[in-house]
């Protein structure tokens, strides 16, 4: 008998589309207002209060990112970095945090930056190595920060490994699902508490929304903290964002299919090209971190990063020869960008100097490759 479970793409329209606007639209409508009436009574509990607290389509958005991870609950921001500080802000003063050698940038300044500030302890670990992270826990080790590919250089980490270590010391994993996506990954099947989301990327799609969310296994005070500071400080999407992604997520499930292809296809060109020197892209076999990858991914996604073989400036000549992919930061949209890495990320970064890392759009792949080939013919 077929199964009674909703699937993803199911999920993804639906889960956003129960409203009960008196029009009886099919889509929801977007819902501007900053106020809501209170009761006769005065407010009570459940009723919206006033647009920081809640609105009716970020309470959608919500709703459908918690039940595409798997969780029990959501809370939607204005940007993945907005996400990204209040995990480690709703963390107790004094905690301490382990995150990946390899990291986005964009986290590693933050915690570098902000950390002793926020009277948190931090050490970078190279995750790949589940001794390496035993050996860093200290007494109060409070959170372990996954993210997996790693940004930029696709390091692969056992997420149900790292959650055992976690759970025997009574910490939470946060994972950043950003790049593999509810498609590809769901980090709490694995035992993780948080999953961490730049919906920016590919569930905005389009590179038209800027946006972040966090998505919980239970609502327990760690979320309550999440919550408090969603509601006190307030960066929230609007109305229009959040709209505009719930829209977008719509149609996701088919478009990271397309993009899981399109990346392999790109991946193995660039696996044999005499101008690349090393080549991350946890979907060949030949990647270090593959077996784990296959074990817990269901695709491997559109990030391609790779050194080319040669020096900074022949790797920036490489990016700006290219005439269809785009030389921007960012990712997950349907148009395929690259850049050079090192000089996106600046002063902190711990990129090689010939790094290049693509995303690889929704073209024809056959175009992509022949852009990619062109723009590497740049160089003797």
């Amino acid at each position: 008998m077929p199964s009674s479970k909703k699937r993803i793409e199911t999920i993804a329209i639906h889960g956003s589309m129960n409203h009960d606007s008196a029009s009886k639209s099919v889509v929801p409508a977007i819902e501007v207002s900053t106020n809501f009436v209170h009761s006769k009574e005065g407010h009570q509990e459940g009723e919206l209060l006033y647009a920081r607290h809640g609105n009716p389509n970020r309470i959608q958005l919500e709703k459908v990112l918690a039940e595409l991870e798997g969780g029990v609950a959501a809370a939607a921001f204005s940007s993945g970095m907005a996400a990204i500080g209040v995990v480690f802000l709703a963390l107790e003063s004094g905690s301490h945090v382990i995150l990946p050698e390899d990291v986005y940038h964009g986290t590693r300044k933050t915690m570098v930056e902000f950390g002793e500030r926020w009277g948190l302890e931090y050490d970078f670990v190279d995750m790949r190595d589940l001794q390496l992270v035993q050996d860093h826990i200290r007494p109060n080790t409070k959170l372990i920060y996954v993210e997996t590919p790693s940004n930029p250089l696709m390091h692969i980490t056992d997420v149900e490994k790292v959650c055992y270590v976690a759970k025997e010391i009574g910490a939470k994993v946060c994972v950043d699902n950003t790049w593999p996506t509810p498609l590809n990954l769901n980090p709490i099947e694995y035992g993780a508490d948080i999953v961490m989301h730049s919906t920016t990327k590919y569930l905005g799609g389009h590179s038209d929304i800027l946006g972040g969310a966090l998505i919980v296994a239970e609502e327990d005070q760690f979320f309550e903290n999440v919550r408090k500071i969603q509601y006190g400080q307030g960066a929230v999407p609007s109305p229009q964002d959040s709209w505009l992604l719930t829209r977008s997520i719509r149609s996701f499930p088919y478009r990271m299919r397309a993009h899981n292809e399109n990346g392999a296809k790109v991946a193995d060109y660039l696996s044999t090209h005499p101008k690349v020197k090393e080549l991350y892209y946890p979907g060949l076999k030949n990647h270090p971190g593959h077996d784990i990858a296959r074990a817990q991914m269901r695709g491997f996604g559109g990030m391609i990063s790779f050194l080319l073989d040669g020096n900074e400036k022949e790797t920036l000549k490489v990016v700006a020869s290219s005439k269809l992919i785009q030389r921007a930061t960012s990712l997950g949209g349907v148009e395929s960008l690259w850049e050079h890495r090192r000089s996106s990320e600046g002063t902190l970064s711990n990129s090689p100097e010939n790094l290049i890392r693509i995303s690889v759009g929704l073209e024809h792949p056959d175009d992509i490759i022949s852009d990619i080939d062109q723009a590497l013919a740049a160089i003797k």
